[in-house]
């Protein structure tokens, strides 16, 4: 390579890391409203009791760590899972689901943080006690990603929000 090809390279490169740093951030207020509609979506499922709709937008290979601690690996497990707490448990509970944060590490990939309230339920798994007075508040976590232009869920974790202690006696 002569010098001055390898003066052409440089300056191409440097121009290149310079482009790429001018590069505006991507705005992610489209996707924010698509992953908002994705949990209100599944919210709905939730309150519908369909597991088939509520596990829609897990990917086939979606990983899932339940409230216990139950790892579920497969859209087809989890929907599986889902539908037997539906007929059992949860079978009429209500959950109201807030977006606590989204946040986007690659334009691709997106981690919802969501808080869940869930009322009417019959019966909760060993472990697990009501965050209140007939409330099972639960912190979920979701991984997501972009495929096809459409988000889907690659791994969850839901953990659920243990009651306040009760104050010492005197």
């Amino acid at each position: 390579m002569t010098r001055s090809s390898s003066f052409a390279v440089v300056a191409v490169l440097g121009l290149a890391l310079m482009c790429a740093a001018c590069t505006p951030p991507p705005d992610h207020a489209r996707d924010e409203q698509d992953l908002r509609q994705l949990v209100k979506t599944q919210t709905e499922a939730w309150n519908a009791h369909d597991a088939t709709a509520w596990s829609r937008d897990f990917a086939d290979d979606a990983g899932f760590i339940n409230i216990v601690g139950t790892v579920f690996q497969g859209r087809e497990e989890i929907e599986k899972r889902h539908a037997a707490i539906f007929a059992g448990i949860f079978k009429a509970s209500h959950a109201e689901v807030t977006v606590r944060d989204i946040r986007f590490p690659s334009p691709d990939i997106a981690v919802v943080d969501t808080v869940h309230e869930v009322t009417g339920h019959t019966g909760l798994p060993p472990g697990v006690q009501n965050t209140e007075d007939g409330l099972l508040r639960t912190q979920m976590r979701y991984v997501l990603k972009r495929t096809q232009k459409q988000w889907r869920i690659v791994a969850g974790q839901n953990t659920d929000v243990k009651p306040a202690p009760k104050p010492a006696a005197p």
